[in-house]
């Protein structure tokens, strides 16, 4: 049998690859929309993908069935209860699909969303007792898939589905079989998943701490507060696949803008989306830019802020980093995208538009600062996890996803100095605050770490 986990940093995404070289045939199990890797891999090991399959309708990222399905002609697999308007194969508990050495059987694990399934994996060359259990979103290595993101509605019905899942249906299966979740470290779908990428059922009892409760009540309550905030882009995800995803060629062409192109744009209500560093940033920008560097979490944070049918521009360092960006936006459903400034910053630069700043201070200068009669307002916008955890002195807390939903009650005259752990997030929520109205906001470069690392102190 063969079988190959692939990672999608930044969203922790995990698909899978499983397939029986002898017959040459092979699946693949929750796709990334961007899905030149498994036909790579079809190609490369002789295999013809057959069949896609989707755990349940996910709400982080957009599915890569359709465009399989396209490329394929492979057959799109998922729960019965999967509310989809495109033709599907249903799946049932207790089905069975065996191609070589390959055997897939289907367990109905809602709790996550309703029609969440996992897949029971049998190498038949090796025995007739399953190998390990592709999860889904209903069980991550340290965590469980969080049941709020379907709506408040059918909350405490995903609370007791979640726990019928996890502490009946697989609490029948031995310690020894391997786990293997759709999602990881940097997935917003959970709320602590660990950095390793798969585990064993008997690992997780001992020591996932959402696997020992001892009771439903005590569960119930764990369960029903303090999740992670609800990224804008979620709602049209789960809607486009839902409805099946438009195929990739059928996005806007890519295209290198003019200042002047760009500028018209803007005028017509484009979002333009700043992915350079934040130094970069700091340096010049354009008026009404949001900084959203291109690192690991881009698509967390730009499913944060920006609306999902906006129209965007990009500015970027260059055209590679201009595919790298629309890659990440297209996996969120992002597809209206019209284009970058054809010689960056640059070319806005000597065309003689306007420009901005968001000046960027090190911990030296907000050290000095905030010895003087009449210090700048430090509002630190991290997780309140990290706000607990320790805050340079003085600090006030408002974070970066509270900025996005409503400004901070403060004198949008007075200096304020945003602070994160590294400054990505500062820089995103400086330009926010810029886009609102206030009017003296300057970034500490690199956050609380070069904070502590400089030797200052944290409160708690």
């Amino acid at each position: 049998m063969f079988f190959q986990q692939i990672t999608v940093e930044g969203l922790g995404c995990f698909s899978y690859a499983v397939g029986c070289p002898a017959i040459g045939e092979m699946a693949v199990v929750d796709p990334k929309r961007d899905v030149q890797t498994y036909l790579d891999i079809s190609r490369r090991e002789g295999m013809r993908i057959t069949r896609v399959f989707d755990t349940h309708v996910h709400a982080d990222h957009v599915s890569g069935a359709q465009e399989l399905a396209s490329q394929t002609g492979a057959a799109i697999c998922m729960s019965r209860h999967a509310p989809v308007s495109f033709p599907f194969t249903k799946l049932t508990e207790g089905d069975v699909i065996e191609f070589g050495a390959v055997r897939l059987e289907v367990l109905e694990t809602p709790g996550h969303t309703p029609n969440s399934i996992s897949l029971l994996l049998t190498d038949l060359t090796r025995g007739q007792e399953p190998w390990m259990v592709l999860t889904g979103d209903v069980l991550f290595v340290g965590d469980i898939g969080r049941p709020d993101l379907v709506g408040e509605a059918v909350l405490e019905e995903q609370v007791k589905n979640l726990w019928d899942s996890l502490y009946v249906k697989l609490a029948k299966h031995p310690d020894h079989l391997e786990v293997f979740p759709a999602h990881g470290m940097g997935s917003l779908c959970g709320r602590g998943m660990s950095a390793k990428t798969s585990s064993t059922l008997g690992f997780e009892r001992r020591h996932n701490p959402m696997l020992g409760y001892p009771d439903f009540e005590s569960f119930h309550k764990a369960m029903t507060h303090d999740f992670p905030a609800r990224p804008k882009s979620f709602t049209h995800i789960i809607e486009t696949n839902m409805g099946g995803a438009p195929l990739l060629e059928r996005c806007p062409l890519d295209r290198s803008l003019s200042p002047e192109r760009f500028a018209e744009r803007m005028e017509q209500g484009a979002v333009v989306i700043d992915a350079r560093s934040a130094a970069a940033f700091g340096g010049f920008h354009i008026p009404g830019a949001l900084s959203i560097g291109l690192e690991k979490q881009v698509a967390n944070w730009v499913g944060m802020v920006v609306d999902p049918s906006a129209d965007l521009l990009l500015v970027v360092e260059d055209e590679a980093d201009y595919e790298a960006m629309t890659t990440q936006l297209h996996r969120i459903g992002y597809d209206n995208i019209y284009g970058w400034l054809a010689g960056g910053i640059s070319s806005w630069l000597y065309a003689g538009r306007p420009l901005e700043k968001l000046n960027q201070i090190s911990v030296q200068e907000l050290e000095s600062l905030l010895k003087k009669p009449a210090p700048p307002v430090v509002l630190d916008v991290r997780t309140p996890a990290e706000w607990k955890a320790g805050r340079i002195p003085g600090a006030q807390h408002y974070p970066v996803t509270k900025i996005l939903e409503k400004a901070p009650e403060l004198n949008r005259a007075a200096p304020i100095c945003v602070v994160c752990g590294t400054g990505y997030r500062s820089n995103i929520a400086a330009s926010e605050l810029i886009r609102q109205g206030f009017e003296d906001v300057f970034s500490m470069a690199g956050g609380t770490t070069a904070w502590t690392r400089a030797g200052y102190g944290l409160e708690k």
